[in-house]
């Protein structure tokens, strides 16, 4: 094996091997950022017209519940967008408790990925192993306790 050359701790200067299939202007920093919002603007707007309590929508199913039969820690989260974008926030708590405390923090992280990659830099938030574990956790029991009825 040849030898790599010097370990400086820094990422080599060209592309990053994952990203060379990619054009040039998506191997930005920002483009995965902004096509993620992009996305979700437009999944949003879709959202915005098209209520899902009512039935009969082109919505996405949870694949969890379509297994299990169970609630999964997300399910309700697109009543609860609908609900947050219509002004019913008492109806989004009621869709999701847990999912509409996240929000907030899930939104820090996003808007924090895109400044970094329109300031030219990537972006990767690194969680503790403890940090990990306790979001299974909650996530586990509320999905038991909202299951448990």
């Amino acid at each position: 094996m040849a030898d790599a050359g010097p370990h400086t701790g820094r990422a080599p200067a060209g592309p990053r091997p994952a990203l060379r299939w990619l054009p040039p202007a998506l191997r930005r920093p920002e483009a995965a950022p902004l096509a993620v919002c992009a996305a979700g603007l437009a999944g949003a707007g879709y959202l915005y017209v098209t209520d899902p309590h009512e039935p009969g929508h082109v919505l996405p199913g949870c694949p969890f519940r379509f297994v299990t039969g169970l609630l999964c820690p997300a399910c309700g989260g697109t009543r609860m967008v609908y609900d947050l974008m219509h002004g019913r926030f008492g109806q989004a708590w009621l869709d999701n408790r847990m999912l509409l405390l996240a929000a907030p923090f899930a939104l820090a992280l996003l808007a924090r990925w895109g400044l970094e990659g329109l300031r030219g830099r990537r972006w990767r938030p690194r969680l503790r192993p403890r940090t990990q574990v306790l979001i299974l956790l909650l996530a586990v029991a509320w999905t038991v306790a909202r299951n448990v009825r």
